[in-house]
């Protein structure tokens, strides 16, 4: 995957996130996924 593409798809994610986490979203496992893709692309960005 393209590194623009990596870095588009690492905001929309950080982004929906934190929005969840603001609105006091109480569902673990959508935020545990979430993160779980966040920390991969963060990875394969060598971030």
């Amino acid at each position: 995957m393209a590194i623009n593409q990596l870095e588009s798809n690492l905001e929309a994610i950080t982004r929906t996130l934190a929005q969840l986490e603001k609105d006091g979203c109480n569902d673990e496992k959508i935020l545990n996924e979430l993160r779980e893709e966040r920390d991969k692309i963060l990875k394969d960005l060598n971030l």
